[in-house]
């Protein structure tokens, strides 16, 4: 469809779409490669993909012979056009930033544009760069999640304890163990105690190797200046868990069926409890997802995922050999007679996994 344009203004309309289009499909291609080599991600790599044959379909709306017959490469002024920036990256993560950049830029030229031709184009165009918004967070998500918890293999879960003595002798001899992650989760003591115990393990794990995530309370994890905060299916939602805690800090969500996973990965998540994996004592469930939902987990997204549920010393080895070298433990460490001694059995269970 074209409106009543002149012939040469035609041209110069379809040589923008024609450029815009090759631009936005050669920079979806590259994020595509990242995503796929890269992260290895298979969720991320479908939703590229996804959204390189929708852009292939909403610009199959323009006729390709039109395109072609105005296109005209050799005297396009700005093929000489070049900066010295262009012609390198510092690293991969540039790489992933220009093109999805490159991406953005080319859907709203193509947009706007589009206005000139078929306004259902426009339509299209807008969902897709909209989608592109939200594929570019969960990326980007992504990988700066694997390097913030990169090392993150053990991760605890405590109570209050009885006193702030008990509390911070536990919290200690975690801390010293080596736990890499202690999520604080009481459901027992008042908000006031409970936010003293949080600014206490705030102090404990200050300048150490251990991140403080508080479970389930946005408001008292910003109180408490948590590394993060740990919210359920029936809690609140990542953008409101978010808007309490900030930009800097974690958002982990406790996941129970592949399809949760993935919505936690566009919802913008840093991380994933998934499970529960085997009957525990602290939560009861009429089906237990089980090692199925790990394997699943493990074959198809990457964000950082810790199995939890039922996690112990002796059923350990069937999550790793499901591909999860991520676990969140509780009373297994927290009851045994040696906490510290517990915690670090664990750890050299899990040394040798890689993520």
């Amino acid at each position: 469809m074209m409106l009543e344009n002149r012939p040469q203004e035609q041209i110069h309309i379809l040589r923008v779409i024609d450029a815009a289009a090759n631009r936005a499909r050669e920079a979806l291609r590259v994020v595509e490669d990242y995503v796929r080599f890269v992260l290895d991600d298979r969720h991320l790599t479908g939703r590229c993909k996804q959204l390189r044959h929708d852009l292939a379909a909403a610009l199959g709306r323009i006729s390709s012979e039109h395109r072609l017959a105005a296109r005209e490469t050799r005297t396009d002024v700005g093929t000489l056009l070049s900066t010295p920036s262009e012609r390198r990256r510092q690293d991969t993560a540039d790489v992933l930033a220009t093109n999805f950049a490159r991406l953005q830029e080319a859907l709203r030229s193509l947009e706007e544009f589009s206005k000139l031709l078929d306004a259902d184009l426009v339509a299209e165009l807008e969902h897709l760069r909209y989608r592109s918004y939200t594929l570019g967070r969960a990326v980007e998500i992504t990988r700066t999640s694997l390097r913030q918890l990169e090392r993150a293999r053990l991760y605890v879960l405590i109570d209050g304890r009885s006193s702030p003595e008990d509390f911070s002798e536990l919290a200690r001899a975690l801390i010293g163990a080596g736990v890499h992650v202690i999520q604080l989760r009481d459901k027992r003591l008042g908000d006031r105690r409970l936010l003293e115990r949080a600014r206490l393990l705030r102090e404990l794990t200050h300048q150490s190797n251990t991140l403080f995530i508080m479970n389930d309370r946005a408001d008292l994890a910003a109180l408490g200046r948590a590394d993060g905060v740990h919210i359920g299916q029936e809690e609140l939602s990542v953008k409101d868990a978010r808007t309490v805690v900030g930009p800097e800090a974690l958002v982990g969500v406790s996941i129970h069926s592949i399809e949760q996973a993935r919505q936690a990965v566009l919802d913008g998540a840093n991380y994933m409890g998934v499970g529960s994996t085997f009957p525990s004592g602290t939560k009861q469930f009429e089906q237990y997802p089980g090692v199925e939902l790990l394997r699943a987990v493990a074959a198809e997204i990457r964000l950082p995922a810790f199995a939890i549920g039922g996690i112990s010393h002796e059923n350990l080895p069937k999550v790793l050999s499901a591909g999860f070298p991520r676990v969140a433990a509780g009373g297994v460490i927290t009851t045994a007679d040696d906490p510290a001694a517990a915690a670090r059995q664990m750890l050299a269970m899990l040394g040798s996994s890689t993520s």
